[in-house]
C-alpha cells in the first residue's frame, strides 16, 4: 500500500525506520511464529511418544518452517475467514502441508494436547525476545554510545548549572551528557536480564489431556524442556493463559528508559533555546514557513512526541494484561497484537534522538560569557572553606553578599580580602573562577 494512504504514520510517514520491525510485530510475524511453534513441537512430540519420525521426514517438517513465506500466510488468513480462529487455521494449513509431503499419517499430532494459548504465548515471547535483542537493544545502544562519545569529548567544557531554572556551581558539558549514559545503561541491563515466560500445559493450566492420552510420561518435564528450548522461562502455575507479570515488567522497563530519553531530549531543548548548544544549518532545510532565520529543534520534540504514544501503549498494556478474568478470557488477546506499536513509537524517538543529538556542538562563547556573568555561584565555595575556618554564620554571610544582588568579581575579590581566614585558604578562594569551580565533573565521567 501506498505509505501516504496508511493511517498510522508506523507504516506511513516512519516506516523506514520501523520496517525492521515487521519481522517480530506484524501480523505476518504472528503466523509465523505459531507455525513455528506447532512444528517444533511435534517433534519435541517424536522424541517422547516416539511417533517414528524418520530423518527424512524431520527435515521435511523443518522445511516447513524454513519455506514459510507470504504466500502461506495469506492462505492462512483465508482459512480463517472461514474458521473464524486464527490458530485453528493454523492447524488446517498444516494438515494440508503434510499431506503435499506425505505426512499425512502424522496430523493427528498436530496441535497435540494444545489449547491455542499454548501456542499463542510461546509466539509471543519468541517475537518479544527477538524483537527485542535484535532491533530495540542495539538501537538503545546507538543512542548510548553517540553521547558516550560526546560526553567523553566534552568532559572538560565548563557550563553553569541550574538547579529550579536558576544559575548553580558549575559543572561541565561531558559530566551532564554522561548522566544520562549512565542511567540509560542501568535501565538496559535491566532490560538485558529479563527473563520471558512461556506455558504450555493445556486448556486451564493443569495437562488434563496430556494425562489421558499418555499417563506415565512427565508432562511437566516434558513442557519445561519445551519452553526451555526456545529460549524461554517455564511458568508451571497458570490458568489458560501465561500470566503477562514478566513482560509488563519489561513494559515498564521500556517506559523508563523512554523517560530517560523525554528527560534528555528535554535538557537538550532548554541547552538549544539557551543558545548552549548550535546546531548545524543544513541550507536547503526551512524551520518556518514564515520566518525565514528559525532552526527548530525538531528531532528532540519529534522524539518527545513519540515517547508519549509508545508509553501511553505500554502503559495501557501493563494495566490490563495481567487481569484476566477466572481461568482466561479474550481480552488479551486483541490488546497483545498492539506490542509492535509500542516498540515502533520507541525505536522512531531513539532514531530522532540520534538525529537531533547530531546536528549538535557546544557554542562556547554563550557558555564562557554565562559563566562570567554569574560570579556569584563562588558563594558556595567560600562559604564552605568559611566554616572550615569556624565561621558559624558563613551561610548568612554569603546569603546577604549575594542573593539578589548584582556583584562583580571586584566585590567577591573585595569580600574575600576582607576575611579572617589562612593565608593558603584565601589564596585558593582568590584563584577559584566559575570556569575552574568545575569539583570532580571531569573525573565523574569516567564511570560510562
Amino acid at each position: 500500500m501506498d505509505e501516504l494512504l496508511c493511517i498510522s504514520p508506523i507504516d506511513g510517514r516512519y516506516h523506514k525506520i520501523t520496517e525492521k520491525l515487521n519481522e517480530y510485530f506484524s501480523e505476518y510475524a504472528l503466523i509465523k511464529y505459531r507455525v513455528v511453534i506447532e512444528i517444533k513441537w511435534i517433534l519435541t512430540l517424536n522424541e517422547y511418544v516416539d511417533i517414528k519420525l524418520s530423518l527424512e521426514q524431520i527435515n521435511s517438517l523443518n522445511s516447513i518452517i524454513a519455506n514459510f513465506n507470504i504466500n502461506d500466510a495469506k492462505q492462512i488468513k483465508e482459512i480463517e475467514a472461514t474458521t473464524k480462529h486464527d490458530v485453528k487455521a493454523v492447524e488446517y494449513f498444516l494438515r494440508n502441508e503434510f499431506d503435499k509431503l506425505h505426512l499425512s499419517d502424522f496430523k493427528s499430532y498436530i496441535h497435540f494436547g494444545c489449547t491455542s494459548e499454548d501456542i499463542n504465548n510461546l509466539a509471543y515471547g519468541l517475537m518479544i525476545k527477538n524483537g527485542l535483542y535484535n532491533i530495540f537493544i542495539p538501537s538503545a545502544e546507538d543512542l548510548i554510545n553517540t553521547v558516550r562519545v560526546k560526553a567523553k569529548e566534552y568532559r572538560d567544557i565548563p557550563m553553569l548549572a541550574h538547579t529550579h531554572g536558576q544559575p548553580a556551581s558549575p559543572t561541565t558539558v561531558g559530566k551532564e551528557l554522561a548522566i544520562f549514559v549512565y542511567r540509560w545503561q542501568s535501565i538496559l541491563n535491566l532490560i538485558r536480564n529479563i527473563n520471558l515466560r512461556g506455558k504450555f500445559s493445556g486448556a486451564v493450566g493443569n495437562f488434563n489431556a496430556h494425562i489421558v492420552a499418555f499417563p506415565n510420561l512427565d508432562w511437566i518435564k516434558i513442557a519445561k524442556n519445551f519452553v526451555e528450548s526456545l529460549g524461554l522461562e517455564f511458568n508451571p502455575l497458570t490458568t489458560q493463559i501465561e500470566s503477562h507479570d514478566i513482560i509488563c515488567v519489561l513494559f515498564n522497563y521500556i517506559k523508563s528508559f523512554n523517560n530517560i530519553t523525554m528527560d534528555f531530549n528535554s535538557d537538550m531543548w532548554l541547552y538549544i533555546s539557551n543558545g548552549y548548544f548550535k546546531q548545524t544549518v543544513v541550507k536547503t532545510e526551512v524551520g518556518s514557513s514564515v520566518m525565514p532565520h528559525k532552526v527548530n529543534p525538531i528531532n528532540h520534540e519529534n522524539s518527545m512526541a513519540n515517547i508519549r504514544i509508545a508509553n501511553s501503549i505500554f502503559t495501557t498494556l501493563t494495566e490490563n494484561l495481567p487481569i484476566s478474568r477466572m481461568q482466561r478470557d479474550l481480552s488479551d488477546s486483541s490488546a497483545l497484537r498492539n506490542i509492535g506499536v509500542g516498540f515502533s513509537h520507541s525505536l522512531i524517538s531513539i532514531n530522532q534522538t540520534i538525529i537531533g543529538f547530531n546536528k549538535l556542538s557546544p557554542n562556547s562563547k554563550v557558555l564562557d560569557e554565562d559563566l562570567a556573568s554569574n560570579i556569584a555561584v563562588l558563594s558556595e565555595a567560600i562559604q564552605t572553606i568559611l566554616r572550615k575556618n569556624g565561621y558559624t554564620n558563613a551561610y548568612e554571610m554569603l546569603k546577604n553578599l549575594t542573593r539578589g544582588n548584582d556583584i562583580s568579581n571586584q566585590d567577591i575579590q573585595k569580600f574575600i580580602y576582607s576575611l579572617n581566614i589562612s593565608s593558603e585558604d584565601k589564596e585558593n578562594l582568590l584563584a577559584i573562577t566559575p570556569f575552574n569551580y568545575l569539583g570532580l565533573a571531569s573525573k565523574l565521567v569516567d564511570f560510562i
